[in-house]
Parts: structure tokens; C-alpha cells; sequence
């Protein structure tokens, strides 16, 4: 079976969100790393790919998609065989509910601090924390009710919401309150075919 590129920085959370699909669904990867600190993401040749600059972003047999939640869409409705997004209009919706959660609270939570200890961005570390654990309550309620994000079965909902999360203590978010958002995270990474995302030792994250 031919492999599919994956253009990726490892320490990014939305590249990983993709390398970690391609592994649940066992398909043949070439990753090319994408060096962000030189600025490859911003020359011409990888513009090319993605007009907006960005990692990841995967070649399938010259299907070339970017975003990582459009990208998880794809190998999900391609390769999944219906295991990872269901098609009936109730289980699409509530797994499209946790898309947009991971594009909207949790990149702007959980992720951004993260880049503040692990990259050095310029935001208000105090604000970013309150706002990752006011996210973090809600999903800890929200996993009180079921297994997965989603439902009782785990979907690309899960991927989506697995990296940032994962590693929010990095950004000195701390997990200890959340039983619930501890015990998911422990479920994917005991999925088949899982692989993690490389742990910096920054914030609250000391090994």
C-alpha cells in the first residue's frame, strides 16, 4: 500500500493530531518534517501546499489536504471504515460538536499555553490557565456521561481533543482535579496503534 506524506512538526499538537490517526488506522506514513523555527512553513514551496502557512498537511497519492480536523474528516471517511465518524446525522453532529471545540476552546485554552512555556508567545499566562480549566471542568462533566467524547465508541473527536490535552500540564495546566479527563486519556493511549507526541519538559511537565 502506498504511503501517505504527512508534512509535520513533531511538537506540534495539530500534526500530531494526524500522525496519531494514520497510526490508529494503521496506514503506511512518510513523515517530512517541516522545520517551523527556520520559517520552512513560509516559503514558496510549502505555500504551495497550504496558502495559510501551516502544519500538518498530508499528500495521499496527490490529494493534498490541510487542517488537521479536515484531514482527520478524510482518513476517517476513506480509511476508517466507518469505525471513526458516524454517518447517521446525530452521531456526525456530536462528533462535528467536538471539531469545533478543538478549532475553538482547546486551541485557544489548553494549546495556547502551551506555547507560551514550550515556544515563549506573548500571552497572558494567568488568563489562558483560568480559561484551560473552565474548558477542563466541562469535559470532565461531559466524560462522566460517556466513555468517549462522542459516544461509547472512540471517533476522530477524540483525536482531535487527545493532543492538547494530553500535554496540557506543559503549559502548567494541571489534570490532577480531572478524573474523568484523566481516565479518557489513558483509554486512547491504550488504543492499538497509538503514538504520542514527544513531552517537553516545561510547566508542571518535570520527566
Amino acid at each position: 500500500m502506498h504511503a501517505i506524506k504527512l508534512y509535520n512538526f513533531p511538537r506540534s499538537g495539530h500534526a500530531h493530531r494526524v500522525e496519531l490517526m494514520l497510526s490508529l488506522l494503521e496506514l503506511p506514513t512518510e513523515l517530512i518534517f517541516v522545520d517551523l523555527a527556520k520559517g520552512a512553513h513560509k516559503q514558496p514551496g510549502f505555500l504551495a501546499l497550504n496558502a495559510f502557512g501551516q502544519v500538518p498537511v498530508i499528500d495521499d497519492q496527490g490529494v493534498v489536504l490541510a487542517d488537521s480536523n479536515a484531514i482527520l474528516v478524510y482518513l476517517a471517511q476513506k480509511y476508517g471504515k466507518g469505525r471513526w465518524l458516524p454517518a447517521d446525522p446525530v452521531g456526525a453532529a456530536r462528533v462535528q460538536r467536538w471539531l469545533s471545540i478543538a478549532a475553538g476552546p482547546i486551541a485557544f485554552g489548553p494549546a495556547i499555553a502551551r506555547l507560551i512555556t514550550v515556544f515563549g508567545a506573548p500571552y497572558n499566562a494567568e488568563d489562558v490557565i483560568v480559561r484551560s480549566h473552565n474548558l477542563l471542568k466541562v469535559i470532565d462533566q461531559e466524560l462522566s456521561k460517556s466513555t468517549y467524547l462522542a459516544g461509547d465508541e472512540p471517533t476522530i473527536a477524540d483525536v482531535a481533543a487527545y493532543s492538547y490535552i494530553a500535554h496540557a500540564p506543559e503549559g502548567n495546566v494541571s489534570l490532577a482535579d480531572y478524573a474523568n479527563v484523566r481516565g479518557w486519556l489513558a483509554r486512547i493511549e491504550a488504543l492499538p496503534g497509538f503514538v504520542g507526541m514527544p513531552r517537553t519538559v516545561a510547566g508542571l511537565q518535570t520527566a
